[in-house]
């Protein structure tokens, strides 16, 4: 697939989006108040190796809070007691860790606000007039407060959340879970629907659940590894998919002829 031949996505069923790092840039809010937080944890217990950024993508990015936490105790050999989802921020349990982080993240956002990426905003008015179909799949709890914040919550009739995947026992991304029931709730197949995702995680849970077209957004990652992950195109924002909107492109998706824009 060529550069000048990227996917019109008004093509497909429906487009599910990722929220953080994709449509707005709460992903970078998030990674400051885990990167606080962890090197603060760190250093008091005397944990090594450091935490670095890559630690963020490699273990925390796309995952459920909670998930997120254990994975990356895990890697530096640490166990803690799981903890419940009521536990105090003080609590040396991986819910409470994970609580710790999220009073961080709540105080940004109440604090500063949050607003849509332009090229994003667009590309949603555009579908929209198209009359595609679009859906949130984000592993945060706090989605429904970030599209309030950000003005976008009327957009989406479907919001598939880290509080409904906790309610309903889903499997946290890169297990497809998430994206197959947004999918389903919004009535449609991953077969003939698209998702985007800036997370390892995100693409590789929308690889698993058979979308037919994967697109993977580069704020950092890096775009080899989001095509490794499952990513059929990779773009650095939104509004480079802009231009295919109206051409009628739906490229036949071939692992060898993968695009970056």
């Amino acid at each position: 697939m060529s550069a000048d031949a990227l996917p019109d996505l008004t093509t497909y069923d429906a487009v599910l989006f990722d929220l953080d790092g994709v449509l707005t840039p709460t992903a970078e809010v998030h990674m400051h108040a885990w990167q606080t937080m962890f090197q603060e944890l760190f250093e008091d217990w005397s944990i090594t190796p450091a935490y670095t950024e890559r630690d963020y993508f490699d273990y925390l990015d796309g995952k459920k809070r909670y998930d997120g936490v254990a994975s990356l105790l895990r890697s530096r050999d640490v166990e803690v007691p799981w903890g419940e989802p009521s536990d105090p921020p003080t609590a040396d349990t991986v819910c409470g860790i994970g609580n710790r982080k999220n009073a961080f993240f709540e105080r940004v956002l109440r604090d500063e606000g949050i607003a849509p990426y332009p090229g994003s905003l667009e590309l949603l008015d555009r579908l929209a007039a198209a009359g595609t179909p679009v859906a949130v799949v984000s592993s945060s709890k706090n989605a429904e407060e970030v599209l309030g914040v950000a003005g976008i919550r009327e957009r989406f009739p479907v919001v598939m959340d880290g509080v409904i995947a906790e309610r309903d026992n889903l499997a946290s991304k890169p297990a497809p879970d998430v994206f197959v029931e947004a999918a389903r709730m919004l009535g449609v197949d991953p077969a003939s629907s698209a998702a985007v995702e800036d997370a390892l995680s995100g693409v590789r849970s929308a690889a698993a659940g058979g979308f037919a077209l994967v697109v993977g957004v580069d704020r950092g990652v890096g775009a080899q590894v989001l095509f490794d992950a499952g990513a059929h195109v990779v773009v650095e924002d939104l509004a480079e998919l802009l231009p295919a909107v109206g051409t009628g492109i739906r490229p036949s998706v071939d692992p060898d002829e993968q695009a970056r824009a």
